[in-house]
């Protein structure tokens, strides 16, 4: 049983290797599942200023070329990439992807401006600073925070930092009295240009709320939230009550439609059956009729053959012609009992005296 055992087992393998999900291969088009990797997701990146720097190395930086070639593991390509990181979303953690995969052995640093900077110079933010440090502390692709941030990168700055290249998408960024604040990161040859997400932004999350601010607002204080908490009028909040209750009565009125249209269409599709099955019936019940008592029917072909045998019935024998003629044996005389031996004689004919006539009668006359 051993030896039967193993080999059904081994045979379950070598069905198993090379097929992905649902048994579907490399030749299908569909990846399979890749190794689970947990390096790096079990604690949050730490800030620049709780770590160690040995400042008795020498800061070197490497080229572009010799970055895309590859560094040595003990000397990765230190990448910043710096922003505001408001209402973290998908496009920061794209963006940030792409910066960790510019070279084989990439270390990335990220920055995060405070609060004060911000609201100076680009405006006022949905998170606070520290929210936003813990955000971009959970992105699985960075190495390092920096808190507090500075909004232009200076030279002592990437000095401190051992900063090789700065990554951000290519677009001018116009700030702080300057036409692009990358400019001069740009001259120096450590910028390394990303691509921006098209159809996610921190403006864009913000237009969506503002653009249905009611619908928010009701959804909150469905939720438990104050209209003080929400910084709702008591006007507001009585009107978005009674929208709520409209809202409800019109989605009722709406089931209700939807349920009596299932029913007139159950109907329709009852009644379009007995119709039919009325319409088979009819043309069946027809048929027969006309099977029947149609011109051709078959109480016609009764009638003809009734009527053939009454005819046969009543009609004659005939005896047929070719027939051998045969000698007829006078017919017995047949006398007419009014009187035992004269027959009746006509007023002006014959002379009460003669004598007795008798009438003879054939047998086929008698018959």
């Amino acid at each position: 049983m051993e030896p039967q055992g193993s080999a059904r087992l081994n045979s379950r393998k070598r069905r198993k290797e090379g097929v992905g999900p649902n048994g579907a291969t490399e030749a299908d088009g569909i990846p399979t599942k890749m190794p689970r990797n947990c390096l790096g997701l079990r604690e949050p990146a730490p800030f620049s200023d709780e770590l160690e720097v040995d400042y008795s190395k020498p800061y070197i930086r490497v080229t572009y070329e010799e970055a895309l070639r590859g560094t040595p593991l003990d000397r990765p390509v230190r990448v910043y990439a710096d922003g505001i990181f408001d209402l973290f979303h998908s496009g920061h953690a794209r963006a940030l992807m792409q910066a960790k995969n510019l070279f084989p052995n990439t270390y990335l640093i990220v920055g995060v401006c405070s609060d004060e900077l911000t609201h100076n110079f680009k405006g006022f933010t949905v998170m606070n600073e520290n929210e936003r440090y813990d955000a971009v502390q959970h992105c699985r692709y960075v190495d390092e925070v920096v808190r507090n941030a500075p909004w232009t990168l200076t030279p002592e700055f990437l000095a401190d930092h051992r900063i090789d290249f700065v990554a951000h998408d290519d677009i001018p960024y116009s700030s702080a009295g300057s036409d692009d604040v990358y400019k001069h990161i740009k001259e120096a040859g450590m910028f390394a240009p990303t691509q921006r997400t098209e159809g996610i932004s921190t403006s864009d999350i913000i237009t969506r709320i503002v653009r249905d601010y009611d619908v928010y607002a009701r959804r909150n204080l469905q939720r438990g939230y104050t209209a003080k908490e929400l910084n709702v009028s008591f006007i507001n909040e009585k009107k978005y009550h009674l929208q709520e209750r409209v809202d409800k009565v019109k989605k009722r009125v709406k089931d209700v439609e939807e349920k009596s249209k299932e029913f007139v269409q159950k109907v329709e599709e009852k009644s379009i059956d007995l119709i039919q099955k009325w319409e088979e019936k009819s043309r069946e019940f027809i048929g027969n009729f006309l099977e029947m008592f149609g011109p051709e029917g078959a109480l016609k072909h009764m009638l003809k053959e009734g009527k053939g045998r009454m005819l046969q019935a009543i009609s004659p024998k005939q005896s047929p012609s070719s027939s051998p003629t045969h000698d007829r044996s006078p017919s017995p005389s047949f006398r007419w009992p009014f009187t035992a031996r004269t027959p009746p004689t006509s007023p002006t004919g014959l002379s009460r005296n003669k004598s007795t006539i008798t009438y003879d009668i054939s047998e086929d006359e008698e018959d």
